[in-house]
């Protein structure tokens, strides 16, 4: 197991009674999942395990997420803030994060979770029969349709764009990242894989 290092003395602990701020992230996707609060102990418990740990102020004690309902976050990276007082806890969540047995402990009110719900419902289809929904159609004509149906609205997209006409650009781009979801989950892959290829991307370029 690759150990993640953080130089935690750097910290402004003082700030907060000891206590800093944790916003916890999805690794793959960046939607934000939660806040919790850390002292040094509790760092330094989530550095160890690689299992991310709070300080409950409520229970007073050291509280791992997910100790009793196996819904863990699991470490990638963790980095600091500017002026030294919160922290950015990147993960992949093992099941829901809040305990109300949502993704996130904010609501889905947002464009970019959108694709992420959208994604739940294109899946939710796979299986289904072709006259339920468009989507369980696509499926059951197979790799060879849906990627057709990605290179048609790759060529509108880039025709809309070429005219200039913003409003049709939007609309065939929609088509296209839906299509392109599709063959995506027909070929057992998802966005969360391109988010990563282009982590990876990011990251060697960086060096």
């Amino acid at each position: 197991m690759t150990q993640i290092t953080f130089d935690s003395a750097s910290l402004a602990w003082d700030k907060q009674d000891g206590l800093i701020p944790a916003v916890v992230q999805n690794h793959l996707t960046g939607k934000v999942l939660m806040l919790g609060y850390m002292d040094k102990a509790a760092l330094e418990k989530t550095l160890t395990s690689k299992n991310v740990t709070f300080f409950s102020r409520s229970k007073q004690r050291l509280w791992t997420k997910g100790e009793t309902s196996g819904n863990t976050l699991q470490l990638i990276a963790i980095d600091k803030d500017c002026d030294n007082d919160s922290l950015l806890v990147q993960v992949i969540p093992n099941g829901p994060t809040c305990h109300t047995g949502t993704e996130s402990c904010w609501p889905d009110g947002n464009a970019h979770c959108f694709i992420d719900n959208l994604t739940k419902v294109i899946i939710s289809r796979k299986g289904q029969s072709a006259d339920s929904s468009y989507t369980a159609s696509l499926f059951e004509r197979g790799t060879k349709r849906i990627a057709q149906k990605v290179g048609e609205e790759g060529l509108e997209t880039a025709l809309a764009a070429a005219t200039h006409d913003k409003e049709e650009l939007v609309n065939e781009a929609s088509d296209l990242m839906y299509h392109l979801i599709v063959l995506l989950e027909d070929q057992g892959l998802s966005m969360a894989d391109i988010n990563q290829n282009l982590l990876e991307r990011h990251t060697k370029a960086k060096k």
